[in-house]
């Protein structure tokens, strides 16, 4: 048995996996991850008295140094050897969370990835994966000229690039609020509320009475998301649409520092949940406005990840092809 684990900021998702490349799982779970002290306090809780385990490996939101991780958006430390003991094995695995995404990208089927846009794909290469979720991840997956090695990066973090005066001003007002702005900031779920912010503070006068109440009671940057989707509030709708491009200006970046001609793939849970407001146009318009470099980036294909599992199939994979050894 496989043991896979997924550890975001939010959810800790969990697998018992029979085999990784059929994906015949043995048993699933799903845990708020504020609900607990630590990880493996979830692991107690999930795992069978009597299942034996072969090998595991856990993709973790995080930076990995000596099979241990200090959690960016969770008050954890993780540690490989304390897991291993709980769960009686003689190692277990960690990995960044985006490394584990970037191994299952190999086991997803054709209908599990929207696309973007075609490419062209003529020469192999390099390929990149970028996430927004309760965090903004990246990483790299090196193309060997007859394999994918994906590798962990902490991209996410490094300094926002403002391209207009509207994201100038957006800049200053969230350097107000954190002193440092990374991407992170703008490219993930609190930073679709950090965006909605600096709209109201730029125009007080167009919030929505009824938008505001919702987001004193709901989960801000799903109320912001619903009142874009069904058109109620025209301070969401700005709030996406910034997003959507400023995901493509980071995702053009990231595909120039990784070389990703062979691909580019956009995970996370943000996107598969917005793909009726996804605008291409916009994203696509940031993506290549890169300068001389743009006709390149125009030849690179470009897909959204929709299985919420890729991650958990790839740390299985990581686990199963490394652990036996």
């Amino acid at each position: 048995m496989i043991l896979a684990g997924d550890v975001g900021g939010t959810k800790a998702n969990l697998a018992l996996l029979e085999d990784v490349p059929s994906r015949r799982f043995f048993k699933e779970g799903q845990f708020l991850c504020k609900d607990y002290p630590n990880l493996e306090s979830i692991l107690q809780t999930f795992l069978p008295k009597d299942v034996h385990i072969q090998a595991a490996c856990l993709g973790i939101a995080g930076p990995i140094e000596n099979n241990s991780c200090k959690a960016t958006n969770l008050p954890w430390i993780i540690q490989g050897s304390s897991i291993a003991s709980v769960i009686g094995v003689p190692s277990v695995f960690l990995i960044n969370d985006l490394e584990a995404n970037a191994w299952g990208i190999p086991l997803l089927r054709e209908e599990e990835l929207y696309l973007v846009v075609p490419g062209e794909q003529s020469v192999p290469g390099n390929r990149a994966l970028l996430s927004p979720g309760t965090g903004l991840g990246e990483a790299g997956i090196y193309f060997t000229g007859n394999a994918y090695i994906p590798f962990a990066c902490e991209g996410g973090h490094v300094n926002f690039a403002p391209r207009n005066e509207e994201e100038i001003e957006l800049l200053r007002f969230l350097r107000k609020r954190f002193g440092h702005v990374s991407y992170e900031r703008v490219l993930s779920g609190q930073g679709i509320v950090n965006i909605y912010d600096f709209f109201v503070h730029q125009h007080p006068e167009s919030e929505s009475k009824e938008v505001r109440e919702r987001l004193l009671r709901e989960d801000r940057a799903f109320v912001i998301h619903e009142c874009a989707e069904n058109h109620q509030c025209c301070l969401c709708q700005r709030t996406m649409d910034l997003f959507f491009s400023i995901c493509g200006a980071e995702a053009g970046n990231v595909a120039l520092k990784f070389l990703a001609w062979g691909g580019l793939f956009l995970g996370g849970g943000i996107l598969p949940k917005n793909l009726k407001l996804f605008r291409k146009d916009l994203f696509m318009e940031a993506f290549l406005d890169k300068g001389r470099l743009a006709s390149s980036l125009a030849k690179v294909k470009v897909e959204i990840i929709l299985n919420p599992k890729t991650a958990l199939l790839g740390a299985g994979s990581y686990a199963m092809t490394l652990g036996k050894r």
